[in-house]
């Protein structure tokens, strides 16, 4: 990027006014220079500033939601090459494929397998969030009543496919609101595609003919007709070629600022691979490099579970740890002689033994100390699990006002702290060393009943 932070600082009103969204000027060049604000957000930048700006301020990538409510997508607005320079920031959208000549009950179990294949995941839920709706026969009227099928049964993000540019209009007409995107611009209907998304308000896809080159002039085109929300399909159908191309794009964006291809990109995995377990392939290398939409001809559970978990992991910032929040958590209706124990905040670790205790069906208590997201062991070797700051924590907490016993079972990575914890609890108090695996807390618990 041509400017600094301080650079571009120097072209804002420095009102501190906080409109944009971050407290002080400052920030909001710093913002600016990193790729992450767009500099319409400033509601008092001057004329001439913008002009100067206007190059420098846009993110590589460009934002944008497709859908709306709890279902939309968002994707771009990426930094990075790679996750451990800084971090990946908007995970892909899964999509799954609805065409108008599948009949009532292939799409009716497709919808049925979109609501099923939902998990719970270390506090989070995963799940698909698209249906990618295709025009087979030019039928308008019925291009928007499977569109309203999936919209009312489902509200998931949609994206709008045809080769009509009448199909498309009908539905971006009626589910504007929606946010859909449509799909897709060629050279042939490029400018009365981008008068609809305009008019519509829709982000648009374009589709290429194989060729970085086509993607490039389509791209132009719409952006000089004041199109924004674009996102990229270069046509390719071949897995090495497409993969060098999502590269070479992000490349070019990024390091380049190469605006034509400052776009998301859509992978269309159902038709780069024969059968579901080979999509299931593709949709795993986009998810690593760089699809931010990908499209699947079915979600079955054994293929998008995988696929969902591969994005969590990619997608999570490796320089700051998913953490539980600490406190005292019940677990199968503990009382005032249920069994004490205590753990990290490490988000894997909590949801790990809250599962186990849960499974061995003895009510506990579950103390869950701040380690600063760091496992039992890792928290122990930095001095942030050690028989004072546990000991702290338990006096603290409240957990001795809610049982009768002195009792407190600690990690068998811990062991090594049960003296110190003994003599930071005060006189009585008993520690007991669990198991050193998770696995095995229900026999251990089950053990203590005996």
């Amino acid at each position: 990027m041509g400017l600094t932070g301080i650079q571009i600082f120097k072209l804002l009103p420095k009102t501190n006014c906080g409109e944009c969204g971050v407290p002080t000027c400052l920030a909001f060049a710093m913002n600016l220079a990193s790729g992450k604000a767009e500099l319409e957000k400033c509601p008092y930048v001057s004329e001439a500033a913008k002009e100067q700006l206007a190059s420098e301020s846009a993110p590589p990538i460009r934002p944008l939601t497709i859908g709306s409510g709890e279902y939309a997508v968002k994707v771009g607005g990426e930094t990075v090459l790679f996750r451990h320079e800084k971090t990946f920031v908007n995970p892909p959208g899964f999509a799954v494929l609805v065409s108008t000549d599948e009949d009532e009950a292939s799409v009716a179990g497709k919808i049925d397998r979109f609501k099923k294949s939902q998990y719970d995941r270390v506090g989070l839920k995963l799940r698909a969030e698209m249906f990618a709706i295709k025009d087979a026969n030019g039928d308008a009227a019925k291009f928007c009543a499977l569109a309203k099928k999936i919209s009312d049964e489902v509200g998931a993000a949609m994206i709008f496919m045809s080769d009509s540019v009448d199909v498309l209009t009908a539905a971006a007409d009626s589910f504007k609101e929606k946010k859909p995107l449509l799909y897709a611009a060629t050279p042939e209907n490029a400018e009365p595609l981008g008068n609809l998304a305009k008019a519509a308000g829709c982000p648009l896809a374009v589709k290429g003919n194989g060729s970085l080159d086509s993607v490039i002039a389509l791209s132009e085109k719409l952006t000089s007709m004041g199109l924004k929300d674009i996102v990229i399909d270069t046509g390719t159908r071949d897995l090495k070629k497409a993969f060098e191309e999502q590269i070479l794009i992000r490349r070019a964006a990024l390091k380049d600022r190469f605006r034509p291809l400052g776009f998301p990109t859509i992978i269309m995995a159902n038709e780069i691979a024969d059968g579901i377990m080979a999509e299931a392939l593709v949709a795993a290398t986009f998810v690593a490099k760089y699809g931010a939409i990908i499209v699947l001809s079915d979600l079955q559970p054994h293929v998008i579970f995988p696929l969902l978990l591969g994005r969590l992991n990619i997608y999570t910032d490796p320089q700051r740890p998913m953490t539980a929040e600490q406190g005292i958590y019940p677990l199968n209706n503990p009382d005032e002689n249920s069994p004490v124990l205590v753990t990290c905040n490490f988000s894997l670790t909590y949801f790990i033994v809250s599962g186990e205790i849960e499974s061995s069906r003895v009510p506990s208590w579950l103390c869950v100390q701040d380690t600063e997201g760091l496992s039992v062991m890792t928290a122990w070797a930095a001095g942030k699990f050690s028989g004072e700051s546990v000991g702290t924590f338990i006096n603290k907490c409240g957990i001795k006002d809610k049982v009768k016993h002195k009792n407190l079972i600690i990690p068998g990575y811990a062991a090594g702290i049960s003296g110190e914890l003994e003599e930071e609890l005060g006189p009585g108090w008993t520690i007991s060393v669990g198991p050193r695996e998770a696995s095995q807390i229900p026999k251990f618990l089950k053990s203590l009943k005996a």
